[in-house]
């Protein structure tokens, strides 16, 4: 259901791009899995913002899950 309102609300080229998705290893948590999306957000600003940032604009969201643990970053 969140996947599908996503993909309707998302412009061709823009959305969520999974740039990476593997398994790792921390030393206390144990076994994990690493993910690090783009989350495309160019038309979803406002028009002032728009005109002085690139077309191509994202945040980095890096992810990773040890369960029930989970470690997030955002870079911009």
């Amino acid at each position: 259901m969140i996947a599908k309102h996503s993909h309707e609300q998302s412009e061709s080229g823009e959305g969520v791009e999974v740039v990476k998705n593997e398994p790792c290893e921390h030393p206390v948590h144990g076994n994990g899995q690493y993910t690090e999306k783009r989350i495309h957000l160019s038309s979803r600003l406002p028009g002032w913002v728009q005109s002085l940032i690139p077309r191509i604009f994202y945040v980095t969201e890096r992810a990773w899950n040890f369960f029930p643990h989970t470690i997030t970053g955002i870079d911009f």
